[in-house]
């Protein structure tokens, strides 16, 4: 039983790193190699919030205002954001995606995509079939 669980161990270590390779691939693309787990996860927020202020995302990251200006002014540099003026109340900025952004925040989907179509390329259509069907029964 034991080397069953290494052996499984492995397989799976293999996809880990297979779908890693596919996430660096997507950073670099984008020519942000060095962008931080943190960065990327203010990214997935403003995504996942659509309209969000400096205040909201101040609130939902809790950070202080101040170091999400700070941190919005970096992801400017990085042309993964911009701001953008309310067009009811141009007291209020929406932060906004770039493609760049929303290709990183989304990264993870990305990632995983790729990795399947190269685990599918690599396969014959049975040997996808019963790929699917194992992976269906994990819970």
């Amino acid at each position: 039983m034991r080397e069953r669980e290494e052996e499984l161990f492995e397989v799976l270590e293999n996809l880990l790193r297979l779908r890693n390779q596919c996430s660096c691939s997507i950073f670099s693309e984008c020519g942000l190699s060095e962008i931080t787990v943190k960065q990327i996860a203010y990214l997935k927020t403003i995504d996942e919030q659509g309209d969000v202020t400096f205040s909201r995302l101040a609130e939902l990251t809790r950070n202080s205002k101040p170091t999400i200006t700070e941190m919005v002014n970096k992801f400017v540099r990085m042309e993964c954001v911009y701001r953008e003026p309310s067009p009811d109340d141009g007291r209020i900025i929406y932060i906004r995606l770039t493609e760049k952004g929303k290709k990183i925040a989304q990264a993870d989907h990305l990632a995983l995509r790729r990795m399947m179509m190269l685990m599918m390329e690599s396969l014959e259509e049975p040997d996808q079939e019963l790929l699917i069907g194992l992976l269906e029964k994990v819970r």
